[in-house]
């Protein structure tokens, strides 16, 4: 069983005083990949950075304790990478095991947990710092049985999953060419997503008996709202379900790899604030979806944490 102990998030802006000193990045299709990326190979880990700074000091652990650095970004490709950075900036131990995950696109975050949890579930004592760092960064701890009282988790990561949906190859593409990175998305995408949206749900939760989808919280990629109406039209989900995703999606829309761990930011905090007894909206059982280029499906089955309080 792993846990997740605590997640923070950040945003970088272009300003105008970037784009007065870079105008090509400005007009569509003009070559400005060198221009673009001078900036986020140094941009990236920075913001990282400072959502994992602010993670783990939410965390209130020492750096040393810090075994494991999982970072992802479609933004940029370097060599030594992101992770790379990362670890020099926040003066961890030259001796944490670094993992990059470059181009991995919008269910990124949803990979990122899935691959601590394997690290942290197989390394007695790993402690996983993940980052997701876009123009918009969020950061989180993963690790397997928790030092209580001296770390909370917020979630647990009890099973994940990954899936290519049928029928779906050239769904989402991106291609990196000297304008940039662009993505191309057909007009089918919500309804691939929705068509196979029970089956991925009836394969992470017959283990446990659970089939009433609105008897669990929900963490979905709020890739757009297409997206989330289909979804909750075809599993017969009440509009509350959605709440998080559609909050994250209202504010900051879609930023790719970030979304997901957005949104856990969120429940966990209008959990708190509405009363709610757990991390998920009351409930204890929940999904987090990942849905990106492939058309991939990451697919994790949570267990909420009590929420505690104080007179």
């Amino acid at each position: 069983m792993c846990e997740k102990s605590t997640i923070r998030k950040r945003h970088m802006h272009l300003t105008e005083e970037i784009l007065k000193k870079n105008p090509s990045i400005c007009s569509h299709m003009e070559p400005s990949l060198d221009t673009r990326h001078d900036i986020v190979v140094v941009e990236v880990p920075k913001l990282g950075k400072e959502a994992a700074e602010r993670a783990i000091k939410e965390w209130g652990q020492p750096l040393s304790k810090i075994t494991h650095v999982v970072f992802c970004t479609t933004s940029g490709v370097d060599m030594p990478g992101a992770d790379y950075q990362l670890t020099r900036l926040l003066g961890l131990s030259p001796t944490v095991k670094r993992l990059m995950m470059y181009q991995q696109g919008c269910f990124g975050g949803a990979t990122v947990l899935r691959m601590a949890k394997d690290i942290a579930e197989n390394n007695r004592g790993a402690r996983v710092l993940v980052v997701c760092s876009e123009i918009t960064a969020a950061a989180a701890i993963i690790g397997a049985d928790p030092d209580v009282p001296f770390e909370k988790p917020l979630f647990q990561l009890v099973s994940a999953s990954q899936t290519i949906l049928p029928d779906s190859e050239g769904a989402i593409n991106g291609h990196l060419t000297e304008a940039g990175l662009t993505i191309h998305l057909l007009k089918d995408v919500p309804g691939l997503i929705s068509q196979n949206i029970e089956q991925a749900l009836e394969d992470a939760f017959k283990p446990l008996g659970i089939h009433d989808w609105n008897s669990i919280f929900w963490i979905a990629h709020p890739g757009g709202p297409a997206i989330l109406d289909m979804v909750e039209e075809k599993v017969g989900l009440d509009k509350e379900r959605m709440r998080a995703s559609r909050e994250v999606l209202s504010e900051y829309g879609n930023m790719s790899s970030a979304c997901v761990l957005f949104v856990l930011d969120v429940m966990r905090k209008t959990s708190s604030q509405d009363g709610h007894t757990t991390t998920g909206e009351g409930k204890e059982w929940g999904v987090l979806f990942g849905f990106g280029p492939g058309l991939t499906v990451e697919t994790l089955v949570l267990y909420s944490v009590p929420i505690t309080t104080t007179a």
